[in-house]
């Protein structure tokens, strides 16, 4: 068992959410908390009422999550708003939430573990958005298809690839989640290939004009590495049994 307050102050500690640019729905810290104290730990994409449920069902004190209950704005707090709300309430379930710092972490990062996971080793960090590196970048000696395959192992799932997979796949950049419409600032990176979750339309088109390479993996996909690395390290720090609560949005 372990202190709430205790986890929480460790988790900002490590990643740092005051110093990093975010969403104005993503509300980065402690959103619900508890009656004080953590004895499991469930980690989650979502913050979404079948989530929470599934949580609970598991015994869950503590539900860390990348995208968190507010991404809608303020709200009433009627209808799946207060149903959700009132199951964790009445369960005791703490919830925490972390975007773009859990994105970007060194060591936990949704990107760097994705671009471990395609056999790139730690790539550098690129892209600046809002005065931070919001990827990481490496080079892949193989082809496209090679790069595919590898890519379609690390999420579980398919690929939708806009390029010819016989051709080298070159300087790749990865941002994890819905950075599809960053296609004009992947090719002023001088980027080859650009592996994301998902995008608007147009981007695929226009990514062919532009001759650029693009990896569709799914925002949900390429976004479960970093919770599940919270999870582990919270079971290192506070020996608390965790599990991953998968409940995937095929988008």
């Amino acid at each position: 068992m372990a202190k709430l307050s205790e986890v929480v102050e460790f988790l900002e500690n490590e990643l740092g959410a005051e110093r990093i640019p975010d969403y104005p729905g993503a509300y980065n810290g402690l959103q619900l908390q508890n009656g004080g104290e953590v004895r499991r730990v469930a980690c989650a994409v979502d913050a979404s009422q079948p989530v929470i449920e599934k949580a609970v069902a598991e015994g869950a004190d503590l539900l860390v999550v990348h995208h968190g209950m507010f991404w809608q704005g303020v709200r009433m707090l009627t209808g799946s708003a207060y149903s959700k709300l009132k199951i964790a309430m009445d369960a005791g379930l703490a919830i925490y939430s972390s975007h773009i710092p859990l994105d970007i972490h060194p060591e936990l990062g949704n990107n760097v573990r994705l671009c471990r996971a395609l056999g790139l080793g730690e790539g550098e960090p690129f892209f600046d958005w809002k005065g931070i590196l919001l990827g990481r970048r490496a080079t892949c000696k193989g082809s496209l298809k090679k790069l595919v395959k590898a890519l379609e192992l690390a999420v579980g799932g398919p690929v939708l690839l806009r390029g010819d997979e016989t051709a080298p796949a070159g300087l790749v950049g990865i941002i994890t989640g819905g950075a599809g419409s960053e296609i004009e600032a992947m090719v002023a990176e001088e980027i080859d290939t650009f592996v994301t979750g998902e995008g608007p339309h147009w981007s695929h088109p226009l990514a062919e004009e532009l001759g650029l390479n693009v990896l569709y993996a799914g925002h949900y996909a390429t976004e479960t590495f970093g919770v599940k690395a919270l999870g582990q390290l919270l079971e290192a720090q506070f020996c608390l049994d965790w599990s991953f609560v998968n409940h995937p949005t095929g988008l």
